[in-house]
Parts: C-alpha cells; structure tokens; sequence
C-alpha cells in the first residue's frame, strides 16, 4: 500500500463515521439543569452529555463546543475535500513510466516533474499528517514503482520479436539459378 492508498482508506474510514452518525448541525448547550450537552439543532435528542455546571468553565464545555463544532455535516465537507486534494495528485498518466505526481506539476522546457515519487508529494504529505500517519507507518508504506511491462506471451508482437523470431537467411540458402555471375558465397 503507498501513500496515497493509506490516506484515501483512512478519510473513507471517518467519511463512513460522519454518515453513521446522527445528521444535521449540531450545537451545544448549557444549562444549569443539563450541563453542557451537545445535541442536533432543532431536535429533541441530545447525543452527548458532557458534564455539570459549576462557576468556572470546565473541560467538559470545551468538550461540548468542540463536539458541536465538528458536526457530521462539517467533516463529511472536509472529507470531500481530502478526496478532491486526492484525485488531483495521483499518478501522472502523461508518464505511464514514471512513478511522478500529477498535481505537483512540471517545470522546464521537458517538462519534468515536480515531484520524481508519488510518496514524496508535499500535498499527500500534508493530508497524511493530518490523518496522524507516523514516521513508521511512512516507512513500512510501498513506495509506487514504475509499471512492468507484461510477459511476452501476453502481449502483441512487434517487430523486433518477429525478427529475432526467424531464422537468419544466408547467402548459401539462395539457389544457383538465381547467383549471378560475381556471387560471393
């Protein structure tokens, strides 16, 4: 599995959470029979109840905000931008011999890639930190290799495979009749 894999499976994983979860924005709420809890705007069930009212603000009303602030809707939103990020920088199907990124773009008159590995993209570097890849986990990652060609039984022939396929002709094969009168044999 390379980089690029590893992130798409981990946003499908929180995409599949966000859509499991209970929909529409949600908001919290404090009040001194409640606490703070965190529910769906305009519903009756709140999902989440996250502690009592005292004088002082409490870990459990930033629990709550930021609960709130992460909605289903917000992360499926962020989801889809991740894989929007993903299909732009992808293998470059103009090098089908290259393992180079295809957002990363080119520079010079050959128009040589930005990025010579897939692995190394800044951008899938970035989303991979973001989804709490590690300095093992990026190791233990496959790096993508350049495609192999497919074995000469599976594949058309050119012209070199036939040519090579056929026995040499020489000069004594050729019959007499058609040796004319400076032949060298």
């Amino acid at each position: 599995m390379d980089l690029h894999t590893w992130i798409t499976q981990q946003v499908e994983n929180i995409r599949l959470l966000a859509l499991n979860a209970t929909p529409h924005q949600w908001q919290d709420e404090t009040s001194p029979e409640h606490g703070f809890r965190v529910g769906t705007k305009g519903g009756s069930d709140w999902v989440a109840f996250t502690g009592a009212i005292d004088d002082e603000p409490t870990q459990s009303a930033a629990d709550a905000k930021h609960i709130a602030a992460h909605d289903p809707d917000a992360v499926l939103r962020r989801c889809n931008a991740d894989l929007r990020i993903l299909a732009r920088h992808r293998l470059d199907p103009n090098f089908p011999h290259e393992t180079v990124c295809y957002g990363c773009g080119t520079y010079g008159d050959l128009d040589l890639s930005n990025v010579d590995n897939l692995n190394d993209c800044p951008e899938l570097l970035d989303l991979a930190h973001a989804h709490g890849i590690t300095p093992d986990i990026l190791t233990g990652l496959d790096r993508p290799q350049h495609p192999r060609p497919a074995p000469r039984s599976e594949r058309r022939l050119g012209l070199g495979d036939i040519l090579t396929a056929t026995n040499p002709i020489t000069t004594r094969d050729v019959p007499e009749a058609l040796r004319g009168p400076r032949w060298k044999p």
